[in-house]
């Protein structure tokens, strides 16, 4: 194994930030030619370009003790904790076998067993919600992190502001990344930001912020890790602005014409999958032919997922008055 690498990861560490990362995108490949087909309706935010933010992010997490949450472009993250691709691609066919037992759809996906709560479609609703979250790790004295992911468009709501003030006051053990893909929808981030340094804003919390590459994904895990060891020991919350690309546009309804060809040429020579690949290529930690046979097992995960949803039963009409209300058991 390579000096370079091999001294700091294990072998089957890097190959599953590889394997996760390429499954995050085969999935969304996947799940943009069944909406395509019309076999999902309603929105559906893609996260193709972003894969190096989630998978890095989570690595750096111990699912038993730790949460997350994030906004509705939130197949990759659900996908990253481990969530089973078969109950999403149902969720997003609607199906009763989804996640959220089809009620949910593309932006509320949700396990409570991997600590993944949410999939929000409110912007910047999320941000709160995780930081109440770490409230109830500091209140139950439990050793746990919150890793609570949200956009460049979300950063401007007044919640990030009074999220950020409270968790300073109260110790709480949080890191709020914003995945800062340049684009609030159609507009560019420079357009609606008087500071186009976003890692700077948490400054007026006496929070640490920092701006991290999120196209490399061992960057993300090394930031990430050192961000939640700190919240961990030190019950201090920080800032990361994750700069990412999405390359595709801001829902499936969006042709993105807002964007050069040049602009989003210039990015794909940036692209995770093929950054981590082409190194541990290069060190001789993956050949070509593991490469592909990776690949292979990864797209037939994907077909079967699609053939699972298709085969899933709709939600009965009961199912419009569960988990709606909860009644006073006393």
């Amino acid at each position: 194994m390579s000096e370079l690498l091999a001294n700091q990861y294990s072998l089957d560490f890097l190959k599953k930030l590889l394997y996760d990362m390429l499954l995050l995108r085969r999935f969304e490949e996947k799940a943009g030619q069944m909406y395509g087909l019309q076999k999902i309706g309603g929105f559906c935010h893609l996260y193709i370009g972003q894969e190096a933010v989630a998978v890095g992010s989570i690595a750096a997490l111990d699912i038993k003790k730790d949460y997350m949450i994030t906004a509705y472009r939130d197949h990759g993250h659900a996908l990253a904790c481990g969530m089973d691709p078969k109950a999403l691609m149902a969720e997003l066919f609607g199906k009763a076998t989804g996640c959220s037992k089809g009620k949910g759809g593309s932006m509320h996906f949700f396990d409570a067993k991997r600590h993944f709560f949410g999939g929000h479609g409110i912007v910047g609703a999320q941000i709160s919600l995780g930081t109440g979250m770490a409230f109830k790790l500091n209140y139950q004295k439990e050793d746990g992190v919150v890793l609570c992911f949200f956009g460049d468009g979300a950063i401007h709501q007044g919640v990030f502001h009074e999220s950020l003030n409270l968790a300073k006051l109260w110790h709480l053990p949080i890191v709020y990344v914003c995945e800062n893909n340049q684009y609030g929808m159609g507009t560019a981030v420079q357009r609606v930001s008087a500071v186009t340094d976003l890692s700077i804003k948490s400054a007026a919390y006496d929070i640490p912020g920092k701006q991290v590459n999120g196209m490399n994904v061992l960057t993300v895990y090394e930031e990430v890790l050192a961000a939640v060891n700190q919240a961990k020991q030190q019950r201090l919350p920080s800032f990361l602005e994750i700069k990412t690309y999405r390359y595709k546009g801001h829902s499936m309804s969006d042709p993105g014409k807002y964007r050069t060809k040049e602009e989003i040429e210039a990015y794909k020579e940036q692209d995770p999958i093929l950054i981590l690949q082409k190194q541990m290529m290069a060190e001789k930690l993956l050949t070509e032919a593991e490469f592909q046979a990776m690949d292979s097992q990864i797209k037939q995960i994907c077909n079967e997922a699609v053939a699972f949803a298709e085969q899933s039963p709709e939600p009965g009409l009961e199912a419009l008055y569960q988990d709606v209300l909860v009644e006073n058991q006393q």
